[in-house]
């Protein structure tokens, strides 16, 4: 992911899923507000695991890109031994995520078919495992981001982490609509935020001032001139990220307005025949009952007499 391409890519990736999640969610609240209940993942109208096509078809183009077209070789490994060098660990590394998502996708797609009692909760625990491999990695990374590139990926896990944390809460607030919408927000502000990282820090003519884009042992740095610069590069850093999230918040909020009015309230209505039915018959009276029952023959009419009837 040391490049423009390897964070602008899974940026996209992430951005597309979290913009379809964000638009199920509403969707499905906006009609169904007392019976709502998301799934982890959302169908579309003609495909129905297409969201886990997608994710399954991005981790493995994310695993190939890092491990075997990257590479200066095309392979990672040393080719002397078969070890993997040191300037490789970061393609395991990000390989490793993208396997992790892929994973996830693979197994959800399965308990879908097979229909498991517990499929949906295991699948947000895939999820959140999928996050929390990302969280980790990212946190013990092999590379050293230091300076503008640290806090750009410091960042970064402050997204992930979020993503985590309502990825785990959606298994105890299934209903909760506030839970989805900011995990749906999460992953598009990752996406956001991907972008944002590769197009700033690996153009050069985005690099701060006092800073300038370098190669280190086949991987791009951006070094800061002194204290000075670096103390400017993080703030204008901080800066992006602000100024990405009010933009990712409000383009939210107007999507939840618009999708609102496109998308009412369906009445949900409930089949009250049979229960009115049972109703109309426990409130007859039993003399009505009585008096409507006409014998048909005379068997039937000395049911109705009673035994004083007869002895006299």
């Amino acid at each position: 992911m040391g490049t423009l391409v390897g964070h602008v890519a899974p940026g996209f990736g992430f951005l597309i899923i979290g913009l379809w999640q964000l638009f199920n969610h509403i969707k499905l609240y906006c009609q169904h507000p007392k019976s709502y209940r998301p799934p982890i993942w959302f169908p579309a109208p003609r495909v129905r695991h297409l969201e886990l096509y997608l994710i399954m078809m991005g981790g493995w183009t994310s695993i190939l890109m890092e491990l075997f077209i990257g590479p200066s070789r095309h392979q990672p490994l040393d080719p002397t031994d078969w070890t993997i060098p040191s300037n490789h660990l970061h393609n395991f590394e990000h390989a490793t995520i993208s396997f992790t998502i892929f994973t996830y996708a693979a197994f959800a797609l399965h308990f879908d078919r097979v229909r498991l009692r517990a499929g949906g909760t295991l699948s947000f625990l895939l999820g959140a495992l999928a996050f929390a491999v990302e969280l980790l990695l990212f946190y013990l990374h092999s590379t050293d981001h230091a300076g503008v590139e640290w806090q750009y990926h410091w960042l970064l896990q402050v997204v992930i982490s979020v993503s985590l944390i309502t990825t785990v809460m959606g298994i105890g607030f299934p209903t909760s609509f506030t839970v989805g919408f900011v995990r749906s927000l999460s992953a598009v502000f990752q996406g956001v935020w991907f972008n944002v990282l590769g197009i700033m820090l690996y153009t050069p003519r985005f690099i701060p001032k006092g800073c300038s884009l370098q190669s280190d042992d086949g991987r791009l740095v951006v070094p800061c001139d002194d204290h000075l610069a670096l103390h400017r590069a993080k703030a204008l850093v901080n800066l992006q990220f602000a100024w990405s999230l009010i933009a990712v918040v409000a383009f939210s909020m107007w999507f939840y307005f618009y999708l609102a009015k496109k998308y009412p309230e369906v009445p949900e209505y409930k089949c009250l025949a049979a229960k009115g039915d049972q109703e109309d018959y426990l409130w007859e009276s039993p003399k009505k009952m009585h008096v409507e029952e006409k014998p048909d023959n005379f068997l039937d009419v000395g049911k109705l007499l009673k035994p004083k009837d007869l002895e006299r």
